[in-house]
């Protein structure tokens, strides 16, 4: 490998544009990801905007990738040139910050983003830290791999890590690019399933990913329904819209959890008498470490749990993110290479 190709903006808020640059070697604790597949989050926003604190410019989003390690670098010992790897929003740990040292990798204080501390995979191929791995299963595709190290974790993780238990209820609101990976984890994990997105459109679709209720948020009162369902152990809240998220939080029941896992910049309207009540609580989840990657990744390939997804070529990369911010993806869109 002489060149790669990458996708970066040289400017928050600037275009889209497919480069080639000379490869580079991996260094110590590094190696080199050939890219396969690697999915449109609606976090690029984050990156392409120049949202994210500490960003350096040019840069290549993409924090979804699957691919295979094509070189190792020194001080490597686990991972062989050939291995078939994602790497997520995680980018790799310090191991000597407080976090790290008790346990809690995801909270790392080094910050090591991927697409931030490092160029992501909108790309031919990407250099990586080998703490920032996750092993996947022969069962999955390059392309059912990419979403599970983002979409995939963040659901999966946040919902095992929760109090709810077979039985409860759990209510996912959005049926997108999340909501849509939810509903089947929720389903196969032996939950009682509620969908709650906008209109009636999504609703044979929600009950064939699992889900057993279905609630039009724009017909009925959410939490009303939730309350008439038993309440809610969980809500799971995708969508990136605060508002849709706080019309869930009195359908919880007692002791229930809203999981705060879609990004808005608007403040989150609760009442402290809402939480009292029934002791609620609400709170952020971020997808998880890279073990919980590939602790999804497992689940998905034993349980079939699949994305749906729309691939499209590397050198497409800008309509691919167009179409996600536009919400027109169905579910996520996955840039794919030659290489």
């Amino acid at each position: 490998m002489s060149t790669v190709r990458s996708v970066q903006t040289d400017r928050p808020g600037g275009e889209l544009q497919l480069v080639e640059q000379e490869a580079r070697e991996p260094g110590f604790g590094q190696v080199r990801v050939t890219v396969e597949a690697c999915g449109v989050c609606h976090t690029d926003v984050s990156f392409v905007e120049g949202h994210l604190p500490g960003l350096s410019f040019p840069v290549t989003p993409g924090h979804e990738v699957a691919g295979r390690i094509d070189a190792v670098g020194a001080g490597v010992s686990r991972w062989q040139i050939g291995d078939r790897v994602t790497v997520g929003w995680s980018g790799g740990v310090c191991g000597h910050c407080d976090p790290c040292r008790s346990g809690d990798l995801v909270h790392c204080e080094a910050g090591m983003v991927t697409g931030a501390a490092f160029p992501g995979g909108y790309a031919d191929a990407i250099i990586a830290p080998a703490t920032a791995l996750a092993r996947i299963p022969d069962e999955l595709s390059a392309v059912d791999a990419a979403p599970m190290a983002c979409a995939g974790v963040t659901m999966f993780n946040s919902l095992r890590r929760s109090g709810a238990r077979p039985g409860d209820l759990v209510a996912i609101v959005g049926l997108g690019g999340l909501g849509h990976l939810g509903v089947q984890f929720a389903a196969k994990m032996g939950f009682r399933v509620a969908v709650i997105a906008r209109g009636q459109g999504k609703a044979a679709l929600a009950a064939e990913l699992g889900a057993h209720h279905y609630i039009d948020s724009t017909a009925s009162d959410v939490s009303a329904e939730l309350h008439r369902l038993g309440g809610a152990r969980v809500v799971q809240a995708t969508a990136a819209n605060s508002d849709a998220m706080a019309a869930a939080i009195g359908g919880l029941g007692n002791h229930g959890e809203l999981l705060v896992l879609g990004i808005d910049t608007e403040p989150l309207k609760v009442t402290p008498l809402q939480l009292i009540n029934g002791s609620r609580t609400v709170h952020g989840h971020p997808g998880g470490t890279p073990m919980d990657v590939e602790q999804t990744m497992r689940f998905a390939a034993l349980h079939g749990i699949r994305a749906m997804t729309e691939e499209v070529p590397l050198e497409e990369a800008a309509k691919a993110y167009e179409r996600m911010l536009a919400g027109h993806a169905r579910f996520r869109m996955v840039l794919t290479t030659s290489r």
